[in-house]
């Protein structure tokens, strides 16, 4: 990624932050917004290989973990997978948010 190019990504990434501040002081974007925008950020490029990447894992669930990745890598077609059945869509449905609460 070149100077311009990251510099640009900062700057959006900083834009949704200020949108989306809420309850939380400037100081605690970095430790609060910005992780959740990079996750969802991440989640959106997944999203056309989610469904064969949770199948893959399924089948490949017997293989070492180094293979299982290097399967996982591929299918995901980028150089990180998520074999995690739930979403951040699908997080505040499960026990886990009322746990947060």
């Amino acid at each position: 990624m070149n100077t311009e190019s990251h510099s640009q990504t900062a700057a959006f990434l900083w834009s949704i932050a200020d949108l989306l501040r809420g309850d939380f002081k400037q100081s605690q974007y970095g430790r609060i917004i910005l992780p959740f925008t990079l996750l969802r950020r991440m989640e959106c490029v997944l999203t056309t290989t989610r469904p064969a990447v949770l199948q893959a894992a399924e089948e490949h669930k017997d293989k070492t973990d180094a293979v299982r990745e290097k399967i996982l890598v591929r299918t995901a077609q980028q150089q990180f997978f998520n074999a995690s059945p739930l979403t951040l869509a699908t997080l505040s449905d499960t026990q886990t948010a009322e746990d947060l609460m």
